[in-house]
């Protein structure tokens, strides 16, 4: 933990920092490619819609002894053909099965089979029937409520930000962690119910808070760029990825802990299958999201910005400065080997009077922050 606050430290401070803006091609050819892989997972193996979806009958078998999936996949095929029985189990002594819609005969004799085949009572047998249309509806309100969270966010994003670029680099997030996490039901083929879909869109809310923290510390961190020229845009947007990175990890491991637990403990050991649906989503989408707001949000949002011509400008002189101050070998070259630089503000008044104007300021390292020692000073007072 200790090594983990002195990362921390490190990288508010800017004695360390992670090429993570800089290297924005990599990871946005990364996450397009998971995207396309996702996609193709989807269209391919397509998902397992469960049956509020699809529509069909259920049977419940409550107090079994035996929670063997071949008896009950027997008795569905010798009443009737059609699609095969998806049986699964729910706790220590029930069996769910679900099978296509069946008449009232067949739904007799399905729930007189499974009672004979389990050894229980008729009454422990219970049936229902879910329409396809009340799929269709879960579906169609899923989409128009992920339709107009967006726009709403879109907005919120960018009247808050007065950035058009945030707001898009934030959208591409979130639709990168909503097919990637699609992506991975479709790979483990998993059931998509409702409880997935509630699943889904609550991880749009928790991508989202991690990337405007993000976004609000390089807001404070690009604040008055013309007025310097020190560091370019990038290497701020940088700066500020590396300041909240650690933040970012501790906020993931503190969610994805507990709903891991349930996952791992409460559905798969238990067999609760309402909490494997949600947790699912949960646990792949806080991951996918943490990541994002990193590798994909806030790279992306930069890149976007760079090609903005004030700020191209500005970075053109930043490194045209740079480059002289090379040259001389008076500046970057001092501040690169020591890995710290002195202000104008700080510098010795005697050597500001022999040297030239350039020369008198030490050059500052890319993505180096002054910490506490920027910070003003309280007069203690007496009481």
């Amino acid at each position: 933990m200790s090594r983990l606050s002195t990362l921390g430290n490190d990288l508010h401070t800017g004695r360390r920092s992670f090429p993570i803006v800089q290297r924005y091609r990599t990871w946005l050819l990364a996450a397009a490619v998971l995207v396309l892989v996702s996609v193709l997972l989807v269209a391919v193996k397509g998902l397992n819609a469960g049956i509020e979806f699809r529509g069909g009958s259920q049977f419940t078998v409550t107090g079994t002894s035996t929670l063997e999936v071949e008896p009950a996949r027997e008795v569905v095929d010798t009443v009737g053909e059609g699609e095969a029985a998806r049986v699964t189990t729910v706790g220590a002594e029930s069996v769910r099965v679900q099978t296509q819609e069946l008449t009232a005969e067949e739904t007799t004799a399905v729930r007189e089979g499974l009672a004979e085949a389990y050894d229980v009572p008729v009454e422990d047998v219970t049936s229902s029937f879910v329409g396809p249309t009340w799929g269709q509806d879960i579906t169609r309100q899923a989409v128009q409520g992920l339709v107009i969270f967006l726009l709403l966010v879109s907005a919120v994003l960018s009247l808050y930000f007065r950035s058009w670029r945030m707001a898009a680099s934030a959208m591409v997030a979130l639709l990168n962690d909503l097919v990637l996490t699609v992506g991975v039901y479709a790979l483990v083929g998993w059931e998509v119910t409702p409880a997935t879909v509630i699943g889904l869109l609550t991880i749009l809310g928790y991508s989202l808070y991690d990337t405007v923290v993000v976004f609000d510390k390089i807001r404070e961190n690009t604040q008055g760029l013309d007025e310097q020229d020190d560091r370019t845009y990038s290497e701020a947007a940088n700066l500020a990825v590396n300041q909240t990175l650690v933040r970012s990890i501790n906020t993931s491991l503190t969610s994805i802990l507990p709903v891991g637990s349930i996952l791992f403990v409460g559905a798969l050991l238990l067999g609760a299958g309402t909490l494997r649906d949600i947790a699912l989503a949960l646990f792949v989408g806080m991951i996918v999201s943490t990541l994002s707001s990193v590798f994909v949000a806030a790279p992306l949002q930069a890149a976007l910005q760079e090609r903005d011509a004030r700020t191209r400008a500005h970075t053109a002189a930043v490194l045209e400065r740079r480059a002289a101050r090379a040259a001389r070998g008076d500046g970057a070259g001092t501040g690169a080997r020591t890995g710290r630089g002195t202000s104008a503000r700080t510098a010795p008044a005697a050597s500001t009077a022999t040297a030239e104007p350039d020369a008198a300021e030490e050059a500052v390292v890319p993505g180096r922050h002054q910490g506490r020692a920027a910070q003003p000073r309280r007069k203690k007072t007496r009481r």
